[in-house]
């Protein structure tokens, strides 16, 4: 059976940061806040997999590390955005500080898309803004709410050393996705 395969950078160590920002959106409606001890910055979407693949895929990962030239970094996790725009909203997510990480981070999100569509991946469909997401918004209900709170607040989240990535599976559950690491790779 496929397994729903991301490639990530985890914030480990930064739940209860997450879960503080989380708390500004506390009780608006239409607004559903993500576990905030698995975010992370998603690098590349696989989508459903064949398992007998990650062995391929953590080796192009590797190569793909090699190539962005990145060694172990710290980023600093704050700010607020939304995609796809602040006039119609379906993420809120905490960024990556300029210069403190997004370099990095952008590196390697373009080493692993190169490796990864070569496999036979589909490319990405969008430009890379290293972020993770907090909240998923179900209908409108709150949008002003959430429009304030991103347009007003600039949260600090923290710093984190970024020393490798993971191949992650996603197993969708009634009450939200949750991830286990099926691969890593250090810087």
């Amino acid at each position: 059976m496929a397994k729903r395969l991301f490639v990530s950078v985890d914030i480990d160590g930064l739940g209860d940061a997450v879960a503080a920002v989380q708390d500004s959106f506390d009780g608006v409606s239409g607004l559903r806040v993500t576990d905030p001890e698995q975010a992370h910055v998603t690098l590349k979407f696989l989508g459903d997999t064949d398992p007998d693949r990650v062995a391929d895929i953590v080796a192009a990962l590797e190569t793909a590390v090699e190539d962005s030239g990145v060694d172990p970094f710290r980023a600093e996790f704050g700010g607020l955005g939304v995609f796809p725009s602040l006039s119609y909203i379906s993420v809120v997510w905490v960024g990556v500080r300029d210069g403190q990480g997004d370099t990095e981070l952008t590196a390697l999100h373009k080493a692993i898309e190169d490796r990864t569509v070569a496999m036979g991946f589909d490319p990405e469909d969008h430009e890379f803004t290293p972020h993770a997401t907090i909240a998923r918004m179900d209908h409108a209900g709150g949008k002003e709410t959430v429009q304030t709170v991103v347009e007003n607040d600039d949260p600090d989240v923290g710093r984190l050393q970024v020393d490798e990535i993971r191949l992650k599976e996603s197993e969708l559950e009634p009450d939200g996705p949750t991830y286990r690491t099926v691969g890593s790779v250090s810087l």
